[in-house]
């Protein structure tokens, strides 16, 4: 499926935060978005899930959804958004419990969910009894449980350290090649960007522009590779070329403020 977004603006009272998007996921890619810190990457997200309804423009949705889907569009959360009270499995379950399935159509879909992650042996831990990269990926179950048509993350490693950022990196790549859901993934890591995105859309600081949409040539099976990688350095040193004046230029902006 699709996801468009036509001309979208928006702003908080005086403050305008978006002007003029045009931007679109295609069906089975992942678009990262990079850009300066308050640029309106995770306003953008919002309105794409319909949180937030923008000021102008639109967000329409192209194509069909996958077989099985239960709900088109669906979030990971950067702080991982789980219920303390409940279980792994119980988390993963809370985003079926307004769909029409019977009890065993639920279990098989949590079971399957859990297994994709490798949350099999801990369906019965609390999320205490977790490290932050098992609670993402249970955040990350839970999202893909309803078999969605399009993903929106946001920032969904930046709570974790470097070393099970790139261990979850690798395990959400390796499921999303199965089924090459549509993805909007929003970031502030350009390495990250790079490693996961097909391609990477580069926004101004506030009010938030597209600059650019930068194409990602490597496929992500390959980009670990030796041969891949002066390629990807090159793509990521672009990248930090079209945002580092727009980022310095946001600091001093946030600073005076």
């Amino acid at each position: 499926m699709d996801l468009r977004l036509e001309n979208v603006s928006h702003r908080y009272d005086a403050l305008e935060v978006l002007d003029g998007v045009d931007l679109t996921a295609r069906d089975g890619e992942i678009l990262a978005i990079i850009g300066p810190s308050g640029c309106g990457k995770s306003t953008l997200l919002q309105i794409a899930g319909g949180l937030i309804r923008p000021t102008s423009g639109r967000v329409t949705a192209a194509g069909a959804a996958p077989a099985g889907c239960l709900n088109p569009i669906t979030y990971v959360f950067q702080d991982f958004a789980l219920l303390p009270w409940r279980t792994v499995a119980g988390n993963v379950a809370l985003a079926l419990e307004h769909q029409p399935l019977s009890r065993g159509e639920r279990g098989e879909r949590v079971a399957a969910a859990l297994a994709r992650l490798g949350l099999a042996e801990f369906a019965d831990a609390l999320p205490r009894q977790l490290s932050g990269g098992m609670r993402q990926r249970v955040g990350i179950a839970r999202a893909l449980v309803v078999d969605p048509a399009v993903l929106l993350l946001d920032e969904p490693m930046s709570a974790l350290d470097a070393q099970t950022r790139e261990l979850l990196i690798d395990d959400f790549l390796g499921v999303w090649l199965q089924n090459r859901t549509t993805a909007l993934y929003v970031t502030h890591n350009l390495a990250e960007a790079l490693r996961l995105a097909d391609r990477v859309a580069v926004f101004s600081r506030r009010p938030g522009r597209l600059a650019e949409l930068v194409e990602v040539p490597v496929p992500q099976a390959e980009r670990a590779g030796e041969a891949a990688r002066l390629e990807i350095a090159r793509i990521q040193d672009r990248l930090w070329d079209l945002i580092r004046t727009e980022a310095s230029a946001a600091d001093r902006e946030m600073a005076d403020a």
